[in-house]
This record gives C-alpha cells, sequence and structure tokens, in this order.
C-alpha cells in the first residue's frame, strides 16, 4: 500500500498522463506502455517532474498535515500542488529552490482551502482555554490581571539548543495537535506561515479581536503543554 503523499503524488501523475488510446499489434494486444506524465517545460533549476514525488513528497506532506491536521486534506492540497506545477512549470523563474517554489504553490493551496471551508465552517472558538489560566493572576489591586508570580511563565533554560532535538519538534507536534483544529488553523496561518492579521481574518471570515483572542488563547495553551512536557521536565530530552 503506497504511503499517503506517494498516493496523492501518483494520483497527481495519472491524472497528467497523456490521454492517448493504445497502438494494438497485429493480434490486437496492446503494444505500448501506461501513459507517462509529461514533463513541464524544461527551465534552469527544475528536476523532472515524474521525480517530485520522491524528493518533495514527504516534506510537502508534512507541511500540509502540520497546518491541516488532516491527513485526506493533506493529500489532497499536496497532489493540488503537484497539478499546479506541472501546469505553471514555465512560470519557474529560478529565484529560488525547486522545493521553495513547491511549498509556496502548496501555501496557496491551503489559503484556497480555507478560503472555501469558511463558506461552510465557523473558524471562531472563543471558548477555548479561556477559563484554564485564569487562577494565575492577580484578581484585584494596583497589580490586577499580572501574573501570580509563582504560577506565571517559567523561565525556559536555553530554548535555543531544543531547536536541534526531534524529541522536542515531536513534542511540539503532539501540543499543537491538541488544539481546536479552527485555533491550530489561525495559530499556523500566522505563526507558521506570516500572513498578516487582516489576511488571516478576510480568509476566515473572522473579525480581529476574535484572531487576537485566539492566538493569545492558543500561544498560552502551546506554552502550558511544553512546559509540562519539555521544559518543566527535570532533564529535557536529547
Amino acid at each position: 500500500m503506497l504511503a499517503p503523499r506517494e498516493k496523492a503524488g501518483r494520483t497527481c501523475l495519472l491524472r497528467m498522463s497523456e490521454d492517448t488510446p493504445p497502438v494494438r499489434t497485429e493480434d490486437g494486444s496492446p503494444s505500448n506502455p501506461a501513459p507517462v506524465a509529461p514533463s513541464a517545460p524544461a527551465r534552469p533549476g527544475l528536476s523532472d517532474p515524474a521525480r517530485w514525488v520522491d524528493l518533495h513528497g514527504d516534506y510537502l506532506f508534512k507541511c500540509a498535515m502540520i497546518r491541516l491536521h488532516d491527513a485526506t486534506k493533506a493529500e489532497d492540497v499536496v497532489q493540488e500542488t503537484f497539478l499546479a506545477a506541472l501546469k505553471g512549470g514555465q512560470n519557474f523563474a529560478g529565484r529560488s529552490t525547486e522545493k521553495s517554489w513547491l511549498v509556496g504553490i502548496l501555501k496557496n493551496k491551503i489559503s484556497d482551502y480555507y478560503r472555501r471551508a469558511r463558506r461552510e465552517t465557523s473558524f471562531t472558538d472563543m471558548e477555548f482555554y479561556s477559563e484554564e489560566e485564569s487562577d494565575r493572576f492577580v484578581a484585584d489591586g494596583l497589580l490586577k490581571d499580572s501574573w501570580i508570580h509563582e504560577l506565571g511563565p517559567q523561565d525556559w533554560s536555553h530554548p535555543g539548543a531544543s531547536l536541534d532535538s526531534k524529541v522536542f519538534w515531536q513534542t511540539f507536534r503532539d501540543c499543537s495537535n491538541k488544539l481546536p483544529k479552527n485555533v491550530a488553523a489561525v495559530f499556523n496561518l500566522r505563526e507558521v506561515d506570516g500572513f498578516e492579521g487582516k489576511e488571516i481574518c478576510a480568509m476566515l471570515g473572522i473579525s480581529e479581536s476574535n484572531l487576537w483572542v485566539m492566538l493569545h488563547r492558543a500561544r498560552m495553551a502551546l506554552r502550558r503543554c511544553m512546559e509540562l512536557n519539555w521544559f518543566g521536565k527535570k532533564e529535557s530530552p536529547p
């Protein structure tokens, strides 16, 4: 059985294959092999499109999964990415690597997905994490709404060193997966893909106040989860 990224890529290349009838031999059996997916017009810096699945399929699928948290949807946008790249190869100007170019197309396809989805789904989630941190703030007085020192965010020792750890990133993904899908979508669009707030609001059909509340709660939840599962441990995994 093909892995998800392989299935997405193979389906894409199959759809782009030439739709020509097989040539028959004298005994009526087909003589020509299965149609082969056409290559995009040759451009400097582009490899043979038939190799894109093997070269970039895993990375694109992981990128899509981080943003969509759904294997089927991730397969779909990766497939759409390969199709768009095959059709638009002549537009590749060589100002970036092939991998970066494909990731750029993938991000556009994910944005298109969210624009379509907003017509069917409400992206607001104002209840998530609304009370979980309330007991960590000063309730009244001059310091009202400030952190209670003993209960506030912990100091993360040498956080930069964790960025090279595969276990750290797996912990981060596990924490991200605990976010509601709508909150995770907003967080990834802003913090991972770097979209401006107004762009996200227009894309998802939410107000700026809703956006910032969702981002704030996503950051609070992620911080708390990472403290419990990584930075708060006596010894972080290597």
